[in-house]
């Protein structure tokens, strides 16, 4: 028997009864990482879709065992990853998928071991460390016939999807520069692995915000033609080589100029979005709020989820006509539900992989681009 053939034959969850009246085997999942990934995002998302049965989640962390058994008493808690696989091959543990929720530097290795256990995939973003590393991932699901997807949930923030609403209608005219930040006031650091992570390893801000940014921008302006990028370090240098902030300069195909920046200790964050067209131009401060609300304990289910009060909205206009524009709903939401009907009725992965690889080729052209003009100034 194949490792693939003994992970698959654990028991069946119960059929669950839909609304429609029919009944489908709701997609039995795992969690590895209860940190903010698995806690705040992955772990009410799941539970709130009925399309899935969070049947464990993995942590070798006390407190957060302690705290996962209380807010989900019927699902198991692991200590290990490598106990959850064990447990999968002998047999007594079924799953269909796994959530990998880890810090990048594992996320290879423990998506390489589901995909071998014949389990549908979700990595989070950093993806993994090297655009090398997303290729090899890529074709182990391919050669495995698994789907691999990639947790690009900012693609359903709702400052996000107005910006969408606002070109695909073409409020702004043809944008002419688009300019995207992720910053924060945190000078003591995170205050989790991404504070002593190294570039190697996938850390640094680049790597985890920027994934989000350069995404967004991709979304929105297409493939990247030229990139210029600027990194610094302010903190201790011995504890880590990456990054605490960034900016990236991107010239898409299609001639709009993106400008990025991530920061975790900027005193005074500057707008979420600053986008200037041949017509209007849109401002937005403030981040999304789902993330918050989640971490509060809001659940994805709640009417208020995903929704931002009307102070907290954009404006599109030009220099004293300016004119407030109501945010879309937020929805992470949309990522569980596109998966669940890519697994269950053959339709495309909410993420494609190939879209983070590209995003990590950007990072890594913004680095190289850096060495070369040190080497020069050398």
């Amino acid at each position: 028997m194949t490792r693939q053939e003994r992970c698959n034959q654990g028991e069946g969850t119960p059929t669950r009864e839909w609304p429609s009246g029919s009944t489908r085997s709701p997609l039995r999942t795992a969690i590895i990482g209860f940190g903010i990934s698995g806690r705040v995002f992955h772990a009410p998302l799941i539970q709130a879709d009925i399309s899935y049965a969070l049947e464990a989640i993995v942590t070798s962390d006390p407190r957060r065992a302690a705290e996962a058994r209380k807010i989900y008493p019927n699902t198991e808690i692991i200590a290990r990853p490598e106990e959850l696989f064990s447990r999968l091959e002998r047999g007594n543990l079924g799953l269909d998928l796994v959530v990998i929720g880890t810090p990048p530097v594992n996320h290879k290795k423990l998506a390489t071991a589901a995909l071998e256990c014949g389990l549908h995939v979700v990595v989070d973003k950093p993806f993994v460390p090297t655009s090398d590393d997303g290729e090899e991932l890529i074709a182990a699901a391919a050669a495995a016939g698994r789907c691999l997807t990639v947790f690009q949930n900012r693609r359903w923030d709702g400052d996000f999807l107005t910006v969408q609403k606002l070109i695909r209608e073409g409020s702004l005219g043809e944008v002419r520069t688009f300019e995207s930040r992720f910053e924060w006031w945190m000078p003591e650091g995170f205050g989790n692995w991404r504070d002593k992570a190294l570039l190697a390893e996938g850390g640094g801000i680049l790597h985890d915000l920027g994934a989000h940014l350069i995404d967004q921008a991709i979304q929105l302006f297409g493939p990247v033609a030229e990139v210029y990028g600027e990194t610094s370090r302010h903190g201790d240098s011995s504890q880590s080589d990456a990054d605490q902030e960034a900016f990236l300069s991107l010239l898409h195909q299609s001639g709009t100029r993106s400008r990025l920046w991530m920061n975790g200790q900027a005193a005074q964050p500057g707008p979420r979005f600053h986008i200037m067209g041949s017509r209007a131009a849109y401002t937005k401060w403030g981040l999304d709020g789902q993330e918050k609300a989640l971490a509060e304990g809001q659940l994805p289910t709640d009417v208020q989820y995903g929704v931002e009060p009307p102070e907290s909205w954009g404006s599109i206009g030009v220099a004293g006509e300016r004119t407030s524009v109501p945010t879309n709903n937020g929805d992470y939401r949309q990522f569980y539900k596109q998966l669940a009907q890519a697994l269950q009725a053959g339709r495309s992965a909410p993420v494609d992989p190939r879209d983070a690889v590209e995003v990590l080729k950007i990072i890594e052209r913004s680095r190289q681009q850096k060495r070369a003009s040190m080497s020069i100034a050398g």
